[in-house]
């Protein structure tokens, strides 16, 4: 599994975007048996409106794009998944998240 901490992170939806405020902001990628898997956990998000938006949506598809803090700039298409009580959210990765090249030893 790779980590990287993350330094933006824009989530759109249709015509609109949001370049979310948040305090920590994670992406694991995950490798098993050929198959990679992404995520993204976000804590201390400041748009409550937004989490309470798509916690009372059923449409929680959304397209990624994110900076890590070494530079790399990633993007892919996910669900946000809002957890409005604790000011968080996760990202869970649906198919390939452009712009990753696997770690080969280098730091992140």
């Amino acid at each position: 599994m790779e980590t990287y901490e993350l330094a933006e992170l824009t989530i759109t939806q249709g015509d609109q975007s949001w370049n979310l405020a948040f305090t920590r902001a994670k992406l694991m990628i995950v490798s098993e048996f050929g198959t990679r898997l992404w995520y993204i956990d976000i804590d201390g998000m400041k748009d409550e409106s937004l989490l309470r938006s798509f916690a009372e949506s059923e449409e929680i598809g959304i397209y990624a794009t994110m900076t890590t803090i070494g530079g790399r700039r990633m993007e892919g298409n996910g669900f946000f998944h809002p957890n409005p009580q604790h000011l968080a959210a996760a990202i869970r990765g649906d198919g390939q998240l452009e712009g990753y090249v696997q770690h080969q030893g280098l730091t992140p």
